[in-house]
């Protein structure tokens, strides 16, 4: 590889330690779709003839086709997947093959591969996190009506609706679309041109190649083409944001289904047993979607940590950015398909959800809000006066509801009866109107426009 400056071999820990085509040998698309549009550009360029351009391309598409056969055989001597894709190119067509690499490095043709193997990346998420809204989108309205209790502090704060609880995570895999496509657009330039470094002395087109590859441009700085990994840590911390996500709403659908809460129930495609408890069904599909989330994250701190230290412009610390990216992205696309099929999976339990939402005093707040609109108290008497209504409906042990109105006037003599008609958990997410309030005529509103903002469909 090393032509006439070497004249040993490396050795054997040096080979192990320096060698990336156990993992970098999935870039091998992306390596030779860069290199065809290379060779193209050379051609073009009057850099290599037309003859060597079609022997090239030709040769290209055999080691493609061996290598997605699996009758392709990588070399660890070879190092990495560049070095593998053209030697087996020279061995297919002959000294051809040694010029294709004219006017390029493995600098520049990596940073390339890496980009290009990114964007594809985010091209495969994107419709899985829309397939993800459109299951919650489903389900939210499915359940726009069903009264559950909403939470602070993991304690009953105020009856909600499920479908408004669904649509909060719509929102966020929304975030999440938006942060993955603005990845897309910073790093959709092409760095391929740059060559070691700073540049080449042939009479290249970088444009040609970029346009070949569907970027936007070349990249303006040769420097900043071989060293930036922005696009990896970006796509990674989109990666986190989202995986924290799904973990929220895994945790939830864990709490959810447990004994104490039993909200609902997910069936046999989405649990597991356990090897001495037969009655055991256990939500592993959303553990394991919530553990996951450490990979990810943990990808996303071992990449800066790589970079932190970094001087312009290539160091071999960087053959260290693509075994986190592509686990975070593996992870990654594992958690939405499951998460969309648990989604699509579960199946709630209203009467026991209704029966938790009405506990715990839940609609306290909705006295004090009539206190205010009904009787004109200032909020903090009206906030004083409730409180008081509910010591003494915790020491008789009933509900706001089941206190008599003489009762209630003893502690707020402006009562009237008519006070009992928010007292009820249905009445009480029925008032919430407000933009984005659980007000299940609210969520019915929400579904649609969430079908068309984020799918782009109507109804």
């Amino acid at each position: 590889m090393w032509g006439g400056r070497y004249k040993l071999g490396p050795s054997e820990i040096m080979e192990k330690i320096n060698a990336s085509i156990g993992f970098d040998k999935r870039l091998y698309a992306q390596d030779i779709a860069g290199s065809v549009a290379h060779a193209d550009m050379l051609v073009a360029q009057k850099i290599i003839t037309a003859k060597d351009g079609r022997a090239i391309k030709a040769g290209l598409a055999k080691v493609k086709a061996e290598i997605e056969a699996g009758t392709f055989k990588f070399s660890t001597k070879l190092e990495d997947i560049h070095f593998n894709v053209e030697q087996r190119l020279t061995d297919l067509i002959g000294p051809a093959g040694g010029r294709l690499h004219t006017a390029r490095s493995r600098n520049d043709q990596v940073a390339l591969d890496v980009r290009l193997w990114v964007r594809d990346a985010i091209d495969r998420i994107e419709p899985m996190l829309a397939d993800l809204q459109a299951a919650l989108i489903d389900r939210a309205e499915e359940y726009a009506s069903t009264i559950m209790p909403g939470f602070t502090h993991l304690q009953t704060a105020q009856p909600i609706t499920f479908g408004h609880h669904l649509m909060a995570y719509v929102e966020m895999v929304g975030r999440d679309r938006s942060r993955f496509a603005d990845c897309r657009k910073r790093m959709n330039e092409s760095p391929l041109g740059a060559a070691a470094l700073a540049g080449s002395p042939h009479p290249i087109d970088p444009r040609k190649t970029a346009k070949a590859l569907r970027f936007d441009g070349p990249m303006a700085n040769s420097l900043d083409a071989v060293s930036d990994r922005d696009y990896v840590i970006e796509f990674i911390a989109a990666s986190s944001m989202t995986a924290v996500h799904l973990s929220r709403l895994s945790e939830e659908i864990v709490i959810w289904c447990s004994a104490p809460f039993r909200f609902i129930a997910l069936s046999d495609a989405f649990t597991t047993g356990s090897s001495i408890m037969p009655q055991k069904r256990n939500p592993d599909a959303a553990e394991l979607a919530r553990g996951k989330t450490g990979r990810i994250v943990g990808a996303f701190v071992a990449l800066c940590m790589v970079l932190k230290g970094l001087p312009l412009t290539y160091g071999k610390d960087m053959q260290e950015d693509k075994e986190p990216l592509f686990d975070a992205a593996d992870s990654l696309e594992l958690c939405i398909a499951a998460m969309a099929g648990m989604v699509r999976d579960l199946k709630a339990n209203p009467e026991r959800m209704r029966a938790v939402a009405s506990a715990d005093y839940s609609v306290a707040t909705d006295l004090a809000d009539w206190l205010v609109r009904e009787v004109g108290l200032p909020f903090r008497q009206a906030h004083h006066a409730t409180g008081a209504l509910v010591a003494k409906a915790s020491e008789k042990g009933v509900d706001l509801g089941e206190l008599s109105l003489a009762e209630m006037q003893a502690v707020e003599p402006a009562i009237t009866k008519g006070v009992y008609g928010v007292l009820t958990v249905e009445a009480s997410v029925k008032a919430r109107k407000s933009l984005g309030g659980t007000a299940p005529a609210n969520v019915e509103r929400a579904v649609k426009e969430a079908r068309r903002r984020f799918l782009g469909r109507r109804g």
